[in-house]
């Protein structure tokens, strides 16, 4: 070999080297990430279940695609009935049901099984505060004196105590070292929100008005609570009158209700959602909206719907309002609303008395 020769093949391996050692550079600042599953990204609604089991179905976050039925489809079994609600946290998905007094633990990208929680009675709603999970459980509905938040490690799916609180404990939300639970009040009414310390478990409670439900964490870091008011009847179950719904925001430094909208009475709004910012809320089948700062209810609703809609469930979530049109007899509907004009934009076919929307 000529010395030019040699000289060439030694500056082609160099320029080869750069090459190659450039095209490595360039691969190691694009992360490529395997998929973590079928239902990685998306839009996933809980139905109720009744004279069919409960069921979960899922919507591409693109609308392009949807399945029904993904946890019977991935597992070959069904959840049961009355499938309460549903929470994620980390790699899982926590499926409550009721009428089974377990809550089903699925991989939240696969929708595998992976484990079960037990020693439940009648659970409803669940939240994950500092590694642990508490559960909302009205034990049997007729007895007043038997409800309790279930504590659950994390780590072996158990039950390993339990928190006696007021009837009806329904949803809850942690902030602050503190959990707060409200009391739709089971089979009858109530009127408390319970706070938990998370330190020691001591109980203790915010009166606000009749049958709260739905409870956020606005961006001021004040708990919003939606009481629904009650209807109240006479001896033979004739309507006679009705209690007062209303709005109230509360202070988790004092524990104190620093304001409160009230509803007209005979309004009793429902099915309250947090985005932005801004808070929506059902009353009358129309759907409102309040910012932070609003000194007062507002008077005009941004979205009127059908009156065939039975609003159920709600979410608002990347510019779009989803409303649950449930059914018991019949397969129900997942209606989506443009923020910007609440015009709908699309529909699909869910499951048996859908309730709850979730995301990914």
């Amino acid at each position: 070999m000529k010395m030019r020769d040699l000289f060439k093949g030694v500056a082609l391996f160099f320029a080869a080297a750069i090459v190659f050692t450039s095209c490595n550079d360039n691969d190691d600042n694009i992360v490529q990430t395997e998929p973590l599953g079928d239902y990685e990204e998306g839009i996933f609604v809980t139905s109720e279940g009744g004279s069919i089991s409960g069921s979960v179905d899922f919507i591409a976050s693109d609308f392009s695609v949807s399945e029904n039925s993904i946890y019977a489809n991935v597992n070959n079994e069904e959840l049961g009935t009355y499938f309460q609600s549903a929470y994620f946290d980390g790699d899982y998905a926590y499926l409550v049901v009721d009428n089974a007094n377990t809550i089903t633990v699925v991989n939240r990208y696969t929708f595998e099984k992976v484990g079960t929680i037990t020693g439940l009675l009648m659970p409803i709603y669940m939240t994950v505060a500092d590694g642990k999970g508490y559960v909302t459980n009205w034990g049997d509905p007729f007895n007043a004196t038997d409800d309790f938040i279930a504590v659950v490690n994390l780590e072996n799916f158990a039950v390993e105590s339990t928190i006696s609180v007021g009837e009806g404990p329904q949803q809850l939300v942690a902030t602050d070292g503190q959990l707060f639970v409200t009391h739709l009040g089971g089979y009858s009414s109530n009127n408390i929100v319970s706070v938990i310390d998370l330190a020691d478990n001591t109980v203790s409670t915010i009166t606000v008005e009749d049958n709260p439900d739905d409870i956020v964490v606005n961006n001021a870091g004040e708990v919003v609570v939606l009481s629904q008011g009650a209807t109240l009847y006479d001896a033979n179950w004739n309507p006679i009158g009705d209690t007062v719904g209303s709005i109230s925001f509360i202070n988790t430094s004092t524990l104190a209700v620093d304001n409160s909208f009230a509803f007209a009475e005979g309004n009793h709004p429902s099915l309250m959602a947090y985005n932005n910012g801004v808070l929506y809320y059902v009353l009358n089948g129309s759907v409102y909206s309040m910012t932070d700062a609003a000194t007062e209810l507002p008077t005009s609703a941004d979205l009127t719907l059908d009156a065939s809609v039975y609003a159920y469930g709600m979410a608002v979530d990347n510019n779009n309002l989803y409303i649950l049109n449930a059914s018991f007899t019949e397969l129900s509907d997942l209606l989506v609303y443009d923020l910007g004009t609440f015009t709908e934009t699309y529909s699909f076919e869910v499951g048996l008395g859908a309730s709850h929307v979730y995301f990914n």
